[in-house]
């Protein structure tokens, strides 16, 4: 039931789940495969299974931990509830800028696309989706995951093109040849989780969700499961046609596939459908960027301007247009690997403190009712909670010193602003 001056409900399982699907699917993978074949070789597919299960561990701990708290703030709620309000605005502060940055990067891909469609300039091609992404989000959220919801459908099936593709040329490589050894796929694991990307922001959708304790958490592992499913498909069925050295050497790795067997008609169609996937990742990503900036500032840890609502149209119209002319800031960064491995950083941190804060909070009060719980423990200490904390570590470990510095920089910053922030008023 919609509350006067809140967000309003509207959502149902299949929405919250195609949207999630929505945002996990994109720029991850149509972008990043080439760069993570010329680390793992033909055994791609071995780097997505192993940033899957690690994804599966933390999405299992948001799934408990959204039944709990249902609300827009997600992890800046959870971390609070567990460990208190400084440690909750950082882990609010990293989510919002892994979301801005993913945002600026996806933009900047889409553009990359339609340049070599029209010879149009980039930036502002980048900047000319931001500016339609917001005037959507203002628009409202019904309105804004039915989009979301044709563009995901659109671009699951440049994936299954891909899939069909590939039939005929299965068995035609060694799905186990890797050039680096495993060093480099878990190098490229590492990597491509930015392809899963968007799992976690589903529970930023929790205040506009239908009986949310019990609908986040089903998408929230129905989405993982299809991506995962598709992703997996998707490699082996790459390097089916054109080997890992064909995807490693592109830029636009499935046009080259899609070049292989259909000509250049092929890559006109992959093109096109590659700006659906990249404008619907920046969709979501602004989407959820959005909640949380609201969630926090309407908590009291964030200017409370950001937690106004639009009368007619219950959308949080200052935080959405905060958080666009916050990606405006990034569309100049470059290179896709870095900016994506900057975001990896901002989730192991921030996924390694859900873990936690799901642990703390089965220590804490293991009274709470739980419409969802994690399953498996020893006495009192959940088990998967504790192998996500553990693959976070493992690969953190993968990012390049550049990453890690940036990044590093970026939680000192965040440490920084939480001595300022107001405290939780509720």
């Amino acid at each position: 039931m919609n509350q006067p001056g809140g967000l309003a409900r509207e959502l149902g399982l299949w929405e919250v789940t195609l949207s999630g699907v929505g945002i996990i699917f994109g720029a991850g993978i149509y972008a990043l495969i080439g760069v993570a074949a010329g680390e793992a070789g033909n055994a791609v597919w071995l780097a997505f299974a192993l940033s899957a299960a690690a994804a599966l561990f933390t999405a299992l701990s948001y799934a408990e931990l959204s039944s709990l708290y249902p609300r827009a703030g997600a992890e800046y709620e959870y971390t609070a509830e567990a460990a208190g309000d400084y440690l909750a605005f950082v882990v609010g502060w990293l989510i919002i800028f892994s979301g801005i940055i993913a945002a600026a990067a996806v933009a900047l891909g889409f553009a990359n696309y339609f340049t070599a469609l029209t010879g149009a300039p980039v930036i502002p091609v980048a900047a000319l989706l931001l500016v339609a992404v917001m005037v959507l989000l203002l628009i409202g959220i019904r309105e804004s995951t039915l989009v979301a919801v044709v563009f995901t459908l659109i671009e699951a099936g440049g994936l299954l093109l891909i899939i069909i593709a590939g039939i005929p040329y299965l068995g035609s490589v060694d799905y186990l040849e890797m050039p680096l050894g495993l060093p480099g796929v878990f190098t490229a694991a590492a990597l491509v989780f930015f392809a899963f990307l968007g799992f976690e922001e589903m529970v930023k959708f929790s205040e506009e969700t239908v009986d949310p304790e019990k609908t986040v958490p089903k998408a929230l592992l129905l989405a993982l499961v299809i991506c995962t499913v598709l992703y997996i498909l998707v490699s082996i069925s790459a390097v089916s046609v054109i080997g890992w050295e064909g995807l490693a050497a592109s830029d636009a790795p499935f046009n080259a596939v899609a070049t292989a067997i259909w000509g250049e008609a092929g890559a006109f169609a992959l093109s096109v459908i590659a700006l659906f996937a990249t404008a619907n990742t920046v969709l979501l990503l602004l989407l959820a960027a959005s909640r949380i900036s609201y969630g926090m500032a309407r908590s009291g840890s964030l200017p409370r301007s950001l937690s106004r609502v639009h009368l007619t149209r219950q959308t949080p119209f200052v935080a959405v247009i905060a958080v666009t002319l916050g990606a405006f800031l990034f569309l100049f960064l470059g290179d896709i690997g870095v900016v994506a491995n900057v975001t990896n950083f901002t989730l192991f941190v921030t996924f390694a403190v859900v873990n936690g804060a799901v642990i703390l909070l089965r220590l804490k009060s293991p009274s709470l009712p739980r419409p969802f719980t994690v399953p498996g423990a020893i006495r009192a200490v959940p088990i998967i909670p504790v192998l996500g904390i553990l693959s976070c570590a493992f690969l953190f470990v993968q990012l390049t010193v550049e990453v890690i510095a940036i990044g590093g920089l970026l939680t000192i910053a965040g440490c920084v602003a939480a001595l300022f922030a107001g405290r939780r008023t509720g």
